[in-house]
């Protein structure tokens, strides 16, 4: 049954992944990949938190936080996606464009990972350090 429910999961995230990326390219336009940027930092922030209340506390039961972090997240989240597009934008001699979604997604991703292990930290009242 666990896994069942993380492979509803995973076609919730990835449902979610292709409207948040259209959405996207609608707004900013797709010569920049916009979209798997925006999932990529979102999914990092929203990992972050899911696994700090879900590991430290009794908020999100297990099989819930298994659901959120390895089927809605690993759907939702694209870092193929953002390997392929990187790649793409240097075969095509962007590599401006290629070298700002390295850092972009690298260091968004982390620091709002760093967020939401912070914000789930406050959330359980934890009092460690990262």
């Amino acid at each position: 049954m666990r896994l069942l429910l993380i492979c509803l999961g995973g076609a919730v995230g990835t449902a979610a992944r292709y409207g948040v990326g259209g959405l996207c390219a609608r707004w900013w336009g797709a010569e920049f990949p916009y979209g798997t940027l925006v999932v990529n930092v979102l999914g990092s922030f929203l990992i972050g938190l899911i696994q700090q209340v879900g590991l430290t506390t009794l908020a999100i039961p297990e099989t819930a936080r298994l659901v959120l972090t390895i089927g809605v997240m690993g759907g939702f989240t694209t870092y193929s996606s953002f390997s392929y597009e990187t790649l793409r934008l240097v075969e095509e001699g962007s590599w401006l464009q290629a070298a700002a979604n390295v850092v972009l997604t690298t260091g968004l991703c982390l620091g709002v990972c760093v967020l939401g292990l912070a914000l789930g930290r406050v959330v359980v009242g934890w009092k460690g350090g990262l």
